[in-house]
């Protein structure tokens, strides 16, 4: 098997594997046997190992890979997805085919190839440096991408924008530079109900519909004294009613040193008893449950008893 030299990124160019020899047939071979994953013409990268992330992790490689290959990069920087792949900034139902960069120019946008080019403004104090590439800073990136999207993806990436610490009056200040922009009215919405302390994708994305359908609006992260030791609870309503997401990595989340995903499985079921002791009932619901739309009618029923106490 040949060793292909990699960049910083751990990208392999052509122009690096064929200065030392190694032909285009040697690459071609290498991908039809699944050695390599062809990111943009000319640059490939080592197949990503499985994983609940190799799919974000394999965008972020060929964002970097378009981005730093494209001819106009001197006047074009990562933004909205990409620049969230890049800045680790979890989304609902990120983009995964094209590429989104973004020109310092007002005008010239296009689609073209692996690309996506929006036209500006783009200032300098919205753009950082990640590792040599010029990506749209954290408060930029999460308004572009809420005013691209619905209310769901708008509160959803606002929600991990301030759990990575974004600066909301930027936020704000970026809103507030758009006038009346398409978008802009559900993202200022989206921003004024984010929450630092949502934990994931699917409890923000759980809030926003709880939210669209005027579900009264939990308290987040709050934490019980049972006779189990203390418990938190995702959402609560009340101290009375205790709302969990069963998220995909949730138990690999909880695990402490030693521990294995059953032991974590049977301590919140523990935990799940103590509360119940107290008379607090606990509803759970799946990522399917919010595919589906079908959490409002998990919850309303419970809530219409809460509220009729």
């Amino acid at each position: 098997m040949t060793l292909f030299p990699t960049d910083r990124h751990g990208l392999i160019r052509r122009e690096t594997t064929l200065s030392l020899g190694i032909s285009d047939d040697v690459v071609a071979r290498a991908l039809r046997r699944g050695e390599l994953v062809r990111l943009a013409p000319g640059v490939c990268v080592v197949p990503v190992p499985e994983s609940d992330t190799a799919e974000d992790e394999l965008y972020r490689l060929k964002s970097i890979a378009v981005a730093t290959s494209a001819r106009d990069g001197d006047t074009s920087t990562l933004s909205h997805d990409s620049a969230a792949a890049v800045l680790g900034l979890s989304q609902l139902h990120p983009e995964r085919d094209l590429v989104h960069l973004t020109k310092t120019r007002k005008r010239g946008g296009f689609v073209r190839g692996h690309r996506i080019v929006h036209a500006g403004p783009l200032s300098p104090e919205d753009i950082a440096d990640v590792d040599g590439v010029p990506v749209t800073t954290l408060e930029r990136t999460a308004v572009d991408v809420a005013m691209a999207g619905d209310f769901e993806r708008a509160l959803v990436v606002f929600d991990r924008a301030l759990a990575l610490k974004a600066d909301v009056e930027r936020m704000k200040t970026i809103l507030e530079s758009r006038g009346r922009w398409r978008g802009v009215g559900t993202a200022r919405r989206a921003l004024s109900l984010a929450d630092a302390a949502s934990e994931s994708v699917g409890e923000s994305w759980s809030r926003a519909q709880m939210i669209a359908a005027g579900l009264p609006i939990p308290r987040l992260q709050h934490t019980f004294q049972t006779s189990d030791g203390p418990a938190r609870a995702d959402f609560d309503w009340e101290g009375k009613l205790v709302g969990e997401f069963d998220g995909l990595q949730k138990y690999g989340r909880l695990l402490r040193p030693g521990e294995t995903a059953r032991d974590a499985l049977i301590r919140e079921k523990r935990r799940e008893d103590a509360l119940r002791a107290q008379g607090i009932m606990v509803v759970r619901w799946t990522w399917a449950t919010l595919e589906r739309r079908e959490l409002v009618g998990v919850l309303a029923p419970w809530l219409d008893m809460l509220a009729a106490a």
